[in-house]
């Protein structure tokens, strides 16, 4: 038997009459554990959802096994020992793990009733398999952490006998703890023979878990890596995806001399959350703010923005008191919030671009309460033009753009407010490389034209990389600050476990 278990050869997909896929090649051996990465746009979901049936090519190839395959829908590749998890998972919520996973396989006693007893023993005894003895599977999905309903789609795959695994950004909304677990089952499966195609922007993963890398950059192949004997570096990686090297990873910042101070937080508390609060900022200042996951610092920025509201403190903007009893009324005195949950706290997923791009910013697009198209197309051109949105089509529905994309809408919608101060909730998360840079070059303009930003990170080098000045939080207190001349990342992580006072 061949040890190329699949071939996807000169893949060609075109949408609007422009191609997306340039005559990709693609192949993946037995039992290994291949990884796909490139910037947005590049080609990567296109070249999983040819796979997964989703998309049929114009042109090219797909080989299982030495036989060609033609694949008219989703079920087509499911039947051909393909499992795909995409990064929106496919599970019905109000349904249970067993039920999820029998999915148009139910068993049933008789013609109607389903036998739900064997259906949650087999599941379990799948579940157990991966290393979860303790999850119930009469438990419905929607009960479930992220990481749990990600342990369900890989037991889906393997309850169909797929030989092939695709993981699309398996960890983008998981912890450390939540990924390492992860890491441990793709190596059991590898070990048993899955070969897994494994699609991520995060490349620490990649090259602690690939043993080959393909690279695209727009549409096109540029190459294959062997992770063992090429020493394949970070620094190699961004080379080849973006085109450019890591030193030019975070845009040039000079020293911050800014003396104004544009934002007053003082003893700020709110029970089981966070416990005197007290920092300032400064005009044109990029502010960090990091520490451990749950140590306060999502709801010190949501306290200011008015989603959450605080027992007791102060906070002050221009020196006056900030009157933010509600987010609308933080937007009104200049201050945006770009949340860390994009898809459920800052889009609507079914509406359109512009539609989101308006949705704080009414007042620049209608009068006596319509809409005009005279002042609508100008402000969505203008917007969309500034962040190099792609497609440029404020028509198309943001559930279909790239992460990086979807971000960039967001801060469009907020810059569009001309706000005083931006806060920014773990900014480049679930984004890659070239988009992160472009999020990088955009909060160095913005500070430069006035504007002050705050930016919670769990990223060490991004926050080292982009902020004038740190503070660290750990268990809902401040633990530490830090000024740019100070950085030192040991230092910085030594705070965050609160082993180091202020």
């Amino acid at each position: 038997m061949s040890e190329m278990l699949l071939q996807m050869k000169e893949i060609v997909k075109e949408f609007g009459g422009v191609q997306v896929l340039k005559r990709v090649n693609f192949d993946l051996r037995r039992g290994e554990v291949h990884a796909l990465i490139g910037e947005n746009g590049a080609g990567k979901s296109t070249l999983i959802k040819v796979l997964g049936g989703v998309y049929f090519p114009e042109s090219g190839q797909i080989l299982i096994d030495g036989r060609e395959q033609h694949f008219s829908c989703a079920k087509d590749a499911l039947d051909a020992s393909i499992g795909i998890i995409y990064q929106e998972f496919n599970l019905v919520p109000s349904l249970s793990i067993a039920e999820n996973i029998f999915l148009g396989n139910e068993l049933r006693n008789g013609k109607t009733r389903l036998n739900r007893t064997e259906m949650i023993r087999q599941a379990s005894e799948l579940m157990k398999s991966l290393g979860f003895e303790q999850m119930d599977c009469a438990c419905e999905v929607a009960e479930l952490s992220v990481a749990q309903q990600q342990m369900v789609e890989i037991a889906k795959a393997l309850f169909h006998h797929s030989k092939i695994l695709v993981m699309d950004e398996p960890t983008a909304v998981l912890t450390d703890q939540e990924s390492q677990k992860l890491f441990e089952i793709i190596q059991n499966l590898k070990a048993q023979g899955v070969s897994i195609i494994y699609v991520s922007h995060r490349l620490e993963e990649v090259l602690e878990l690939s043993d080959r890398i393909t690279v695209l950059r727009d549409g096109e192949w540029i190459t294959d890596l062997d992770n063992a004997r090429h020493d394949v570096t970070k620094e190699m990686l961004v080379s080849l995806m973006v085109g450019r090297s890591l030193e030019q990873y975070y845009p040039e910042r000079t020293e911050f001399k800014g003396e104004k101070i544009i934002l007053e937080v003082k003893h700020l508390s709110r029970k089981g959350m966070y416990e005197d609060i007290s920092f300032e900022l400064r005009q044109g200042e990029i502010l960090g703010i990091t520490g451990l996951v749950g140590a306060g610092r999502t709801e010190v920025v949501k306290s200011i923005f008015g989603a959450i509201h605080a027992d007791s403190g102060e906070i002050l903007l221009d020196g006056k008191p900030l009157k933010n009893g509600s987010p609308s009324e933080s937007i009104s005195q200049g201050v945006a919030f770009i949340p860390e949950n994009r898809k459920q706290e800052g889009l609507l997923l079914d509406a359109s671009v512009g539609d989101n791009m308006m949705m704080a910013n009414y007042e620049k697009v209608s009068r006596n309460g319509v809409i005009r198209e005279r002042l609508k197309r100008p402000f969505l051109s203008e917007n969309i033009s500034r962040l190099v949105i792609k497609p440029a089509d404020p028509n198309k529905i943001i559930r279909d753009f790239s992460g990086g994309n979807q971000q960039k809408v967001i801060v469009a919608k907020w810059l569009a407010t001309n706000p005083k101060i931006m806060i920014l909730d773990e900014p480049t998360r679930g984004i890659d490389i070239g988009a992160k840079l472009e999020i990088y070059e955009l909060m160095n303009r913005i500070v430069q034209n006035g504007c002050s930003i705050i930016m919670v990170s769990s990223e060490m080098n991004e926050i080292i990389g982009m902020c004038d000045r740190v503070l660290v939080m750990s268990e809902g207190k401040l633990s530490g600050e830090f000024v740019r001349s100070e950085f030192d990342q040991k230092r910085i992580m030594t705070a965050g476990s609160g082993l180091q006072a202020i």
